[in-house]
């Protein structure tokens, strides 16, 4: 663990609207700035190891622009029978989404890595984990799925349902060891990090 006095520059490497809102609820004072990578899967690559791969990718990236700062990087990979489940970035997308899902066990891969930019030796930089969650959709009729998603309009989720909004209406059940993982930053782990790290909570 480093430890240390001085506050230490956080940032958030991602654009991600929902994991600023997360990294918010912890109160402390961070930038968000959005990396510059490619986030293609690799051939014959598990959902896992992709989601490691890019949240990794993703905090190097802003790293190496910003010496001396803890960044954070996550991804998130969501499967059904291991076939990947990315945002779906449109209505017919979303739907056909929800309708494989109906009734089904989907597996969230929710990756997060802490970069210490302070770190002597950079193989020691990089703090990873990966977050697992096991969300079972309900078996709705579509209507009830076309009318949410003209509700909320969650393209830009993988999986096409925001929990932490109405989409919860779509769930039967959530089974994680981090609330927040599916989300899409698991603060549990990071506060664990950020500890590891020497970042102090609660002002002691």
């Amino acid at each position: 663990m480093t430890s240390t006095s001085a506050p230490v520059r956080l940032i958030l490497a991602s654009s991600s609207a929902y994991r600023r809102e997360l990294l918010a609820r912890l109160g402390l004072p961070f930038e968000a700035i959005a990396p510059d990578i490619d986030e293609t899967p690799l051939p014959g690559e598990s959902p896992q190891a992709t989601a490691l791969r890019l949240a990794a990718a993703k905090a190097r990236a802003v790293a190496a622009a910003h010496p001396g700062a803890l960044v954070i990087g996550s991804d998130q990979v969501a499967t059904l029978d291991e076939l990947q489940i990315g945002k779906p970035g449109d209505h017919a997308r979303a739907l056909a989404q929800l309708q494989l899902m109906r009734g089904r066990e989907v597996v969230f891969h929710t990756a997060l890595c802490l970069w210490d930019g302070r770190a002597a030796d950079p193989a020691q930089a990089a703090q990873i984990e990966n977050v697992q969650v096991q969300v079972r959709f309900r078996d709705l009729p579509d209507a009830e799925f076309d009318a949410y998603l003209r509700i909320e309009q969650p393209y830009d989720c993988a999986g096409s349902a925001k929990n932490e909004g109405l989409g919860i209406a779509l769930l039967e059940s959530i089974v994680s060891t981090d609330p927040t993982a599916l989300t899409g930053l698991p603060l549990i782990a990071l506060t664990g990090m950020l500890r590891r790290a020497g970042v102090r909570f609660f002002g002691t």
